[in-house]
């Protein structure tokens, strides 16, 4: 078996010629009515997904500043004090809502 990786695009990216034919392959596929609805759904979830990774971010920093999470989920600081209750629990509670009101808005 060869280790031979085949670029998805031999010739380069896409340019003009192909990309008109990507679109008028995807209006056949979706229909015209679909291709705004898909483009801002697909916008929404990138911008929840982006939400999503900057809370983590930050908890993430708030974590190395000296902050740590006790066994409940609890974000507490060097002398035990609770700063951010069940911050695992927001976090995933906070995504699934997000995705559940994306699924059902289509």
């Amino acid at each position: 078996m060869s280790n031979i990786l085949v670029p998805l695009f031999p010739g380069g990216l896409p340019g003009g010629p192909e990309m008109i034919v990507i679109l008028l392959i995807a209006v056949l596929l979706f229909g015209a009515n679909k291709i705004p609805k898909l483009a801002r759904s697909t916008g929404q979830a990138m911008g929840e997904f982006q939400k999503g990774r900057q809370q983590v971010e930050a908890e993430l920093e708030e974590l190395q500043e000296g902050q740590s999470l006790d066994d409940e989920g609890n974000i507490v600081d060097d002398d035990g004090n609770i700063v951010e209750a069940n911050a695992t629990e927001s976090v995933s509670e906070s995504t699934s809502t997000e995705t559940t009101s994306s699924s059902t808005s289509e």
